[in-house]
């Protein structure tokens, strides 16, 4: 049987009035589009559609979205247009195949601010309709299964999209199989030293693990159906990735990993799964604080499960999660689980209710216009665990982990986030950086004469709130901007006879805003103000005949866009190795908060008094930074200036590993410029060094030989401010 055959038969299994006809005319479109394509491995290009609409198949969605799956490349890959796919298809399939489609034609300046759009145009499709996100989440899977076909630099791009963006997507859907695979799949490109070291340890073990694994199972079964709990049991070792993840935030090496292990029960109601709960409490000694109810408070997507964990037998730490039948659908299907089958509506207005999330995603970053930015704060809301706090009239506000109360008052509303001046969690007051924590009830305390501060950034958690204080942060400063901007050019103007007033009423400062190439008279003035247009750009365009003569050197106006870059009178070549807008004459400084290496996507921000400051597009600190100030910045190929960068080695403490270490360096042509490095009270060691490396490239292969040595648990690129 081929792979279109076995699709056919699975869509008719769960879905017997589908038309597999319309299914079998997708494909055979899709087919005769792509003649003559080919993938990377050789293969014809449609077996990639192919594979796409199976995984849609084993989701078990309807025959719109296996034909989007069929048909997703066809309009930016070969000549076929969303007009033509109506035509053939109808208006439903053809929107999906337009959601998923890449915006690859439009003029971005950078791959990342295209990648942000790409995304933005997805979820904006996703909120009418969610199959399109499901779509592409298939895409992204089949995609990832054969990115071993790929040059180096093309899986490490798409393996940290993955994990920046469609793993944690899958997460906040409920997809968890598709999560898993993501994940795993991931962490082999993104980090292959730790991911080969991982691998090959599990591997040694497994077939102990099986044999514990059966052991448990059997021994679950037998408690709970003796206490009247019928059930299913299955145990499984937690995926690679959560493995690696628990080691680097516990520091400790993978045989002092204990709860790698998880076990499934699942029964018929809620009675059982809350019994069941009680006999493995009775039978193992439960740990405290490991217990978590999310059948009484489901998360977001829609997940319901007691979890607990246990020392088991043979002094083992397990998980176990117990849940009905129905929770275990949702668990592994997430949103696919609820697809009901009705003409003109996918899912139900009960489910829509429920995933209400989507369309309160696309509000809260409607007003981003940055692209880079709007991509960083959509990340806030799709990573991370949850905490669930109560307002004092008892509704559940679900908030990520380390959420402040600032995050909690704008949760409520804007203006009460804006005023918040105060906390009291549980009826005692708080101060504002309180994290909260699961069962909090919290009461907000605002003032009229309150408003968000700069530091408040540096607490917020949630992307509704840290949008909402930019917002703000950013009109105080455009304010600042206008007042300094007027000021400017008014005295500008007036050495050269002219009054502000007149020129304004007249007209003439919009018509020289329009010679600038910008919108109007406000906005000339505002350019002004932040330093990126010059009064003297200014006055050639209103008073001609001073044009070419340059001011005397006394009455040049502090902060104009010369002054603020502090530009040299001698061209010579750059000593930073980066460029500013074309030029490589401008003082520019390195921001410590992430360290920017040749190979990184960078952005610079005009700085008074500093010159420009260069800090990577993933920044968090220049995402804070107003859009406005940002200037196009681009390494210069030809320095060979070494760039200062921190690297963190977590590793057991034993003699002659940081001797190990510190080879490595040289062994890498990487010099250790300072280090820092302390024993912890677990036998564990956090080295943190500064080196000088020439380019992206060069970290990378340092971090790769460092994950290799045994010992080692983790190495992290880290903030130089560390040190």
């Amino acid at each position: 049987m081929n792979r279109l055959d076995h699709i056919l038969t699975d869509i008719s299994a769960y879905h017997p009035a589908a038309d597999t006809a319309l299914v079998q005319r997708a494909y055979e479109f899709a087919s005769k589009a792509h003649e003559g394509q080919t993938r990377r491995s050789g293969d014809p290009y449609v077996t990639h559609p192919l594979a796409v609409a199976q995984i849609i198949s084993e989701l078990r969605l309807d025959v719109a979205s296996v034909c989007a799956g069929l048909l997703h490349d066809c309009v930016e890959d070969t000549s076929a247009t969303v007009e033509q796919l109506t035509e053939l298809f109808g208006k439903e399939i053809a929107f999906l195949v337009d959601g998923v489609t890449k915006l690859g034609k439009l003029p971005w300046s950078t791959r990342e601010e295209q990648q942000a759009e790409n995304f933005r145009k997805m979820l904006l499709a996703m909120a009418r309709d969610i199959r399109v996100i499901l779509v592409k989440l298939c895409d992204r899977l089949d995609n990832m299964r054969s990115l071993h076909h790929l040059p180096p630099e093309k899986q490490e791009r798409i393996a940290a999209e993955t994990m920046q963006i469609y793993a944690p997507l899958a997460n906040r859907l409920g997809i968890q199989w598709v999560k898993v695979e993501l994940e795993d799949l991931a962490f082999k490109y993104t980090y292959p030293g730790e991911y080969e070291q991982l691998a090959e340890q599990v591997a040694k073990t497994r077939a102990e693990r099986l044999d514990y694994i059966t052991t448990v199972e059997r021994l679950i079964h037998q408690e709970m159906t003796a206490n009247g709990v019928p059930c299913e049991v299955s145990g499984r070792a937690k995926h690679l990735w959560s493995i690696y993840q628990k080691m680097k935030k516990t520091n400790r090496a993978f045989e002092e990993i204990h709860d790698a292990i998880g076990f499934r029960v699942v029964t018929d109601t809620h009675m059982h799964c809350y019994a069941g709960l009680g006999v493995a409490h009775q039978t193992w000694t439960p740990i405290p604080g490991r217990f978590k109810d999310y059948i009484a408070l489901p998360k977001p997507n829609l997940y319901q499960s007691l979890h607990t964990a246990v020392i088991g037998p043979k002094g083992e730490r397990i998980e176990i999660q117990i849940r009905t039948r129905e929770m275990n659908l949702v668990a592994e299907y997430g949103i696919a689980a609820h697809w009901k089958y009705k003409e003109g509506a996918a899912l139900a207005a009960e489910q829509e209710k429920k995933f209400a999330w989507l369309r309160q995603l696309m509000e809260a970053h409607k007003e981003l216009r940055d692209p880079t930015e709007f991509l960083e704060s959509v990340k806030l809301d799709l990573f991370g665990d949850e905490v669930y706090v109560f307002t004092p009239k008892g509704d559940v506000k679900a908030l990520p982990q380390g959420a402040c109360p600032i995050d909690f008052a704008y949760a409520v509303h804007s203006s009460v986030g804006d005023h918040c001046s105060g906390a009291r969690v549980n009826g005692m007051i708080v101060p504002l950086r309180y994290q909260l924590r699961n069962g909090d009830t919290i009461e907000i305390i605002t003032s009229p004469n309150q408003k968000p501060n700069k530091d408040w950034l540096k607490l917020v958690k949630t992307a509704r709130a840290r949008t909402k204080i930019r917002y703000l942060m950013r009109k105080e400063q455009r304010e600042k901007a206008i007042v300094m901007g007027k000021d400017l050019i008014e005295k500008a103007l007036r050495k050269h006879g002219h009054a502000y007033g007149k020129v304004v009423k007249e007209g003439t400062l919009d018509a020289a805003a329009k010679e600038l190439k910008l919108a109007d008279a406000d906005e000339l003035v505002i350019q002004v103000g932040y330093g990126k247009v010059t009064t003297a750009q200014v006055i050639e365009k209103i008073v001609p005949e001073a044009r070419g003569k340059a001011e005397p050197a006394a009455d040049k106006p502090e902060g104009v866009f010369r002054s603020l870059l502090r530009r040299v009178t001698t061209r010579r070549q750059s000593t930073s190795g980066i460029k500013v807008a074309g030029e490589d004459d401008i003082i520019v400084r390195f921001a410590k908060c992430c360290s920017p290496l040749p190979g990184d996507q960078v952005m610079g921000f005009i700085t008074r008094g500093r010159g420009v400051t260069v800090h990577r597009r993933d920044c968090d600190k220049a995402l804070d930074l107003d859009p406005e100030r940002r200037v196009d910045v681009e390494w210069d190929g030809a320095s060979k200036t070494q760039h200062e960068v921190a690297i963190q080695v977590m590793c057991a403490d034993k003699p002659g590993l940081l001797a190990v270490i510190s080879q490595t360096f040289t062994d890498q042509n990487v010099n250790i410029s300072q280090a820092h490095c302390r024993a912890t009270d677990d036998g564990r060691a956090v080295n943190t060094f500064k080196a000088h490396v020439k380019d992206l490239d060069q970290l990378k292969s340092i971090i790769r030989a460092l994950s290799r040595i045994k010992g080692v648990y983790g190495v992290d690129r880290v903030s130089s401010e560390t040190l």
